[in-house]
């Protein structure tokens, strides 16, 4: 099967693989300084880039898919090889710069594949010959199981940022809770580039958080923190819980403490496994009520 195999960064990137790394680490500016991890961070060398798009050239459904390497990833792509290299570049290696410099010091302990199918019926279809499954989102998801991130690219390209984040939350945060896990992944499935750095915008969750505010029919941030990932992912909340934990990452990004947060929790989770109490340090409020009430009125003059 001949399939077009593209570098994206080019020789001298694909040689000087574990250096870059490095330097993308160095680069990093946490508001706290991270604690160093006991997990060594695994390097990934061309030989292993090599040996890993080989082996996925042998299941790949046509000689349509175009391959291009973007470490930590593989992305895997049926549109236009054009189009595929540049999702690799202007979304793939412009989201993993960025989020690794406000977040993440270690990078996936895997290579992990980014299958961008053009098309629902690709979707659908290649899902099912690929993985055994029907996907449960039209939009696409990341599967710790079959180690990819898997999209339908024609809903757009916010739902591939948003799941990009969570390999490295597992990798940097594994105790993570669902509610941060997507609250913060949700964060960028809408965003842009303000000074150099990611940052998420208001998006279509808006007007459906604005109306269970205004009908109150929305959780206290206590239970929000305390959902398992059973409740937070019920299907009968309707994204109520997905809106309202973007919506506060969002809040403390506008304020400048999201970082603060995510170094703070991340660190002292097994104290705090919930997050609630680094939350309530971190927005300095001692009536997390009253807290709740502000950021419900601030939340209701936002825009998309």
């Amino acid at each position: 099967m001949r399939v077009r195999y593209v570098v994206r960064l080019g020789l001298r990137l694909f040689l000087l693989l574990g250096m870059i790394h490095g330097r993308a680490n160095l680069r990093a500016e946490p508001v706290e300084k991270a604690k160093p991890s006991s997990t060594p961070t695994r390097q990934f060398t061309a030989a292993d880039y090599t040996a890993h798009v080989q082996a996925l050239q042998k299941k790949l459904p046509s000689k349509d898919f175009t391959v291009v390497i973007a470490p930590p990833f593989v992305v895997v792509g049926d549109e236009p090889a054009e189009m595929v290299r540049e999702r690799a570049e202007n979304t793939v290696q412009w989201a993993v710069k960025r989020l690794k410099k406000l977040y993440f010091q270690k990078d996936p302990q895997q290579i992990l594949d980014i299958w961008l199918f053009k098309d629902k019926q690709s979707y659908e279809a290649n899902c099912k010959r690929l993985f055994g499954k029907t996907p449960d989102t039209p939009f696409g998801y990341y599967s710790h199981e079959d180690k990819a991130l898997v999209m339908n690219i024609a809903t757009g390209g916010g739902t591939l940022v948003h799941e990009i984040v969570h390999p490295f939350v597992a990798a940097n945060f594994p105790k993570c809770p669902a509610w941060f896990n997507e609250g913060l992944g949700s964060l960028y499935e809408q965003s842009g580039e303000v000074e150099g750095e990611i940052h998420g915008y208001t998006n279509w969750r808006l007007p459906r958080l604005q109306e269970a505010i205004r009908t109150k029919n929305l959780a206290s941030f206590k239970k929000l923190c305390s959902t398992t990932e059973t409740e937070f992912y019920d299907k009968d909340d309707r994204g109520t819980n997905y809106s309202q934990a973007r919506y506060l990452c969002y809040y403390l990004q506008q304020q400048g403490l999201l970082q603060k947060f995510y170094r703070s929790f991340s660190e002292k989770q097994e104290a705090d496994p919930t997050g609630y109490a680094t939350l309530t340090k971190i927005v300095g409020s001692k009536d997390m009520g009253e807290f709740q009430t502000e950021w419900e009125d601030y939340v209701l003059k936002l825009r998309r």
